[in-house]
């Protein structure tokens, strides 16, 4: 619940300063060549460029971790879960983009999208694995080792090992239902 607030706050946040109307003098044509916006920004000085490339990249990058937090596996591959975080990234930063076209003083640039889906990787990079790392090694640590006494149940939720969940052991065993034969 959390993790959906947060990207709801965040969303609302990369709204406001993507959608507001600019008052300016005149508007740069739209930029549809890959790579182009990124070079005349290099071309302005390595200050100048540095600080529009960040902010591309820093744009949509807490979508990296606040997707994946929002789904809350912890048990899922890290390639899957990269490619679905950065494809929603992409696809948020495309749907931006396309809604600036209504809004005055903005224009498409496709540098942004390429910007704001990389910043949206590097974050999920940095971040989930190692997270998600973090919180299956605690999950491991509260299973707590508990003696079964020998005549115990089938159904009981002790493992090979001999201990038994923290979770299963608060919740019991799962109730069997006996067969009915059925009325004539």
């Amino acid at each position: 619940m959390a993790g959906f607030v947060l990207l709801l706050l965040h969303l609302m946040l990369v709204g406001w300063l993507t959608l507001r109307p600019l008052d300016v003098m005149w508007v740069n044509a739209a930029n549809l060549t890959p790579f182009a916006g990124i070079k005349a920004d290099l071309a302005l000085g390595p200050v100048q460029a540095a600080r529009r490339i960040g902010e591309g990249l820093l744009l949509l990058a807490p979508l990296g971790v606040l997707l994946p937090m929002v789904d809350g596996r912890l048990f899922v591959a890290g390639w899957a879960s990269m490619a679905r975080t950065v494809t929603a990234g992409a696809m948020i930063s495309l749907g931006i983009e396309l809604l600036q076209t209504g809004v005055p003083g903005r224009v498409v640039d496709v540098d942004s999208l390429l910007l704001n889906t990389a910043g949206v990787a590097l974050a999920h990079l940095a971040v989930v694995p190692a997270g998600r790392a973090r919180l299956r090694r605690a999950r491991r640590i509260r299973t707590v080792p508990r003696r079964v006494p020998r005549g115990s149940q089938a159904g009981s939720p002790e493992n090979e090992s001999g201990t038994v969940a923290r979770d299963e052991a608060l919740q019991g065993t799962t109730p069997t239902i006996p067969r009915v034969g059925i009325a004539p």
